[in-house]
């Protein structure tokens, strides 16, 4: 799966799961070195999908905000911090 388009089009927790099974083959041993190679780079572009995703997912994110009685008065953007 080294196209990035195909990369690319995968859903947060399957790109997470083909970057747990990247990350176990190549702590097994058994994979050659241009394997190696090849899978590590599909892992970094899979590890950048993923951070993109979350942080579009974080970007997304509303707090909602309570006024003095505790009833919703709206929302505010997520702040991490």
């Amino acid at each position: 799966m080294s196209d990035e388009a195909t990369i690319s089009d995968l859903s947060f927790e399957d790109a997470l799961k083909r970057l747990e099974a990247i990350v176990h083959r190549l702590e097994s041993g058994e994979a050659s070195l241009d394997e190696s190679i090849e899978l590590y780079a599909e892992g970094d572009r899979l590890r950048g999908q993923c951070e993109a995703r979350l942080q579009a997912a974080q970007a997304r994110i509303e707090k909602i905000t309570l006024g003095p009685d505790g009833s919703p008065r709206g929302t505010q953007n997520f702040d991490a911090g």
